[in-house]
């Protein structure tokens, strides 16, 4: 069988969530099915890297599809074409996008659909491109996959796909993502904070991952408690920072609070890891994967108890309602008195972070692709 597969996200020391469960979930799924060919649609000069297996092809296909007129291009004319001149016998999109005007099934990957929730948030064509298509590529696609079952339901909901279309996949962390010794977790630390115990925040900076109220709840814990304790933030500066910036501002203790930029992949597992706390408080997630990094890693968890992230916590974590600041600070308090809390947590974690692996994803993934074929 030859499966065409949208690899856009496949970026070099860029892989963010969607490359990340690109490349973990393609990688396996190539090895699984040696004797099918799959053939990777890039959407620029790419990393031979990536295309690393004897039954792997690259292949570029102008334009490079970063705005809504060149996504609309390129998944409506490039790829269909593409997948006519290699006689796909199927299209596996990763990123929520599906190929129309084209009859190979597709087997489309939807991460969430924050943009029926928090609109206001997204540039004016991004919205409008998503308002108008991402219900077709629904109806379009053969089979859907999603990372959790709050993502599966809220499509089913919003859109009313069927649920036996829908089929849930997950994430998973890095096998570098472990417990730290003491003196590896000091090495982090005398890097970074000098030698000062931290919160960490990773991921992106835009008005969804709630890094406002984070920084408020964070200046309120370091009055009440007077203690030393730093906040850092990693993660790229993506759109709509203003508020972000004005609470920094506004903070009393914000020397305290360091801004880290995108951080390299083999730096995370060591920040993660020497962290006191993961503080991870987002309004809308689909999954939250450093949640699971900072489980795997022996690191307690202080999160949101809305979408997904309950779910992925599984009662490993401490919850809060991420709109109420208090409640964020109260947890970091009571991580910050309560050992036998840390622990409690830290063990809960690292037991729940073994039930998401990426095979657990693939075998979701090989599910969905034998409905859109019509073999089940």
């Amino acid at each position: 069988m030859r499966i065409a597969v949208n690899t856009r996200f496949l970026l070099p020391n860029r892989l963010e969530g969607i490359g990340r469960f690109t490349y973990e979930v393609l990688q396996r799924l190539a090895l699984r099915h040696p004797d099918d060919e799959f053939i990777l649609f890039f959407d620029r000069p790419f990393d031979p890297d990536f295309v690393n297996l004897p039954n792997m092809q690259g292949v570029v296909l102008p334009p490079p599809a970063r705005h809504p007129l060149l996504w609309y291009l390129w998944f409506h004319w490039a790829v269909p074409r593409a997948l006519r001149r290699h006689r796909a016998d199927l299209f596996l999109s990763m990123d929520g996008y599906c190929a129309m005007h084209t009859h190979v099934p597709t087997v489309m990957v939807t991460h969430d659909i924050a943009h029926c929730h928090y609109p206001h948030q997204i540039p004016t064509a991004a919205r409008w491109y998503y308002q108008h298509f991402v219900p077709r590529y629904l109806r379009q696609a053969a089979a859907v996959v999603t990372v959790s079952h709050f993502c599966k339901a809220d499509i089913h909901r919003q859109y009313g796909t069927p649920l036996d279309k829908l089929f849930v996949a997950c994430n998973a962390a890095a096998p570098a993502f472990r417990p730290l010794t003491a003196a590896a977790q000091a090495q982090v630390r005398a890097q970074y904070t000098q030698g000062l115990p931290y919160f960490f925040y990773l991921g992106a900076v835009h008005p969804r991952k709630n890094l406002p109220r984070l920084i408020e709840a964070f200046d309120a814990f370091k009055t009440l408690t007077g203690a030393d304790t730093q906040l850092l933030i990693g993660g790229r500066l993506a759109w709509q920072t203003g508020p972000v910036n004005a609470a920094w501002a506004a903070a009393t203790h914000r020397d305290a609070i360091q801004f880290l930029g995108y951080v390299p992949d083999d730096q995370l597992p060591g920040l993660v890891g020497a962290a006191d706390a993961l503080t991870y408080v987002s309004l809308f997630e689909g999954f939250g994967v450093p949640l699971i990094e900072a489980m795997q890693a022996g690191v307690p968890v202080i999160t949101s108890n809305v979408t997904s992230m309950p779910e992925v916590a599984g009662g490993a974590a401490l919850v809060v309602d991420p709109t109420d600041t208090a409640a964020i600070a109260a947890a970091m308090q009571q991580l910050h008195t309560a050992p036998h809390l840390r622990q409690q947590l830290i063990a809960a974690g690292l037991q729940r972070s073994t039930t998401y692996t990426w095979d657990a994803a693939v075998d979701a993934v090989e599910q969905a692709i034998g409905a859109g074929l019509g073999r089940s």
